[in-house]
């Protein structure tokens, strides 16, 4: 287990480059096993679930080499029968995406109850369902085992929500069953988007990208390909934060600008103000940061939603901003009942926030912030709880930085080329 230390109250300044996205190349992984011929992954973050998602595939026979610091090259035509290893499971929610591949290419799979951030519930029924509507058989005890004994056929899906992870496993089982499917509320965010082309290039023809219907015609023997992961949107959040909070000037380059109309918006209503050149992204210093009242002069809420709505992974990056921010904000999270739990950290460390359940927390600023001893609860909350920290008077200690590099690639030293103090220190 390793911390940071860091000394804050230093504006940061730079350039920096997003990793690319989370995830999206956490699927796109997952479908590289439905390939019977080599594939080529670029832009690929090289962050803590990547590594374990990796060697959960090197489990079950599939052959990858790292070509260069962010290209993979994956050949899964000789996959054994091994199920995935537990233990590496129970690490990452995304382990759960082998659900749909695997059962298209083999027919059977049992997975354990997947792991990643402790932020409530997050139930996995729709996944089962929309595998049923394909033809799985399911038998649930401590573990899910999966099978599809007359193979996968094509269907119509309803999912009961927009689940992403539901629809890229809904996608991936549905691309390589036999028969074309349609998939009704499905969830639309830019990397699903990416699983989708990625599934195109292999031999399926989806439409309706972007879209909450998706029509798939299936290519039951799909081939590899060249796939580039598009930039991490939430890494872009999470420095536009950064820097309107230390008071810096950061420029973000690659950006996709479709992707952060949202982003940007919620941001100017905390009177944080960007400004976008081209695939460049540019947050000025010393801004204003007072909080937008709505036209009636109530105070303003903002409240995560299913895409193009304000992303939920971006929810602790809005209520850490918020803290320095004049006036009074909602942030409402509707996703999951214990993401905002973390904000005991931010008031420890001097911030002006009342939660008032699980859901929502009152936020008023500007207020002076104090280093503190910090662990970091998940991998959002710690982000946010860095940027704190760098914002903050005198020197913070973050613990359970594992966190942090399970989402944000090489983070310490990405920073400390913006100026900030901070050492990494194993404990």
């Amino acid at each position: 287990m390793g911390s940071f230390i860091v000394e804050g109250g230093i504006p940061l300044h730079g350039e920096i480059t997003p990793s690319g996205n989370k995830n999206e190349a956490l699927p796109v992984l997952a479908a590289s096993v439905l390939a019977t011929s080599p594939l080529e992954i670029r832009n690929i973050p090289f962050i803590g679930d990547i590594h374990t998602m990796i060697q959960i595939l090197k489990g079950i026979g599939v052959h990858i080499n790292n070509e260069s610091d962010d290209v993979l090259r994956i050949d899964a035509s000789k996959l054994n029968d091994q199920e995935p290893d537990q233990g590496l499971c129970e690490k990452i929610r995304a382990s759960f995406l082998l659900a749909g591949p695997l059962l298209a290419r083999r027919g059977h799979i049992t997975l354990p109850r997947p792991g990643g951030d402790k932020i409530g519930r997050r139930r996995l029924d729709t996944h089962i369902l929309a595998l049923q509507h394909l033809g799985a058989d399911v038998v649930i005890s401590n573990s899910y085992h999966l099978t599809a004994p007359d193979g996968l056929k094509g269907a119509e899906i309803f999912l009961d929500e927009a689940s992403v992870m539901a629809t890229e496993n809904a996608l991936m089982a549905a691309a390589a069953a036999d028969g074309d499917s349609v998939i009704y509320n499905a969830a639309s965010e830019p990397h699903v988007q990416g699983l989708c082309h990625m599934l195109n290039a292999m031999g399926a023809k989806i439409s309706g990208i972007g879209s909450n219907v998706l029509h798939i015609k299936s290519c039951v023997r799909m081939k590899g390909c060249e796939h580039r992961i598009m930039s991490d949107h939430i890494e872009i959040g999470s420095f536009i934060g950064l820097a309107a909070v230390t008071g810096g000037e950061i420029s973000i380059h690659n950006v996709d600008p479709e992707h952060l109309r949202m982003i940007r918006l919620t941001f100017r209503r905390l009177g944080v103000e960007t400004r976008l050149n081209g695939t460049t992204l540019t947050v000025p210093p010393s801004q204003k940061m007072e909080v937008q009242r709505d036209l009636d002069g109530a105070i303003p809420r903002i409240d995560d939603a299913p895409w193009p709505g304000f992303p939920a992974d971006l929810t602790s990056i809005a209520v850490v901003t918020a803290t320095q921010c004049k006036g009074t904000v909602l942030i409402h999270e509707k996703m999951f009942e214990s993401r905002l739990f973390f904000t005991d950290a931010l008031v420890s460390m001097g911030a002006q926030i009342v939660l008032c359940d699980p859901h929502r927390a009152v936020v008023s600023g500007p207020a002076d912030l104090w280093g503190q001893e910090l662990s970091s609860p998940d991998i959002r909350a710690g982000m946010a709880l860095l940027i704190a920290a760098l914002k903050a008077k005198g020197r913070s200690v973050i613990h359970n930085i594992r966190q942090i590099d399970r989402g944000y690639e090489r983070i310490d030293l990405r920073l400390k080329n913006l100026g900030a103090r901070l050492e990494r220190v194993l404990v």
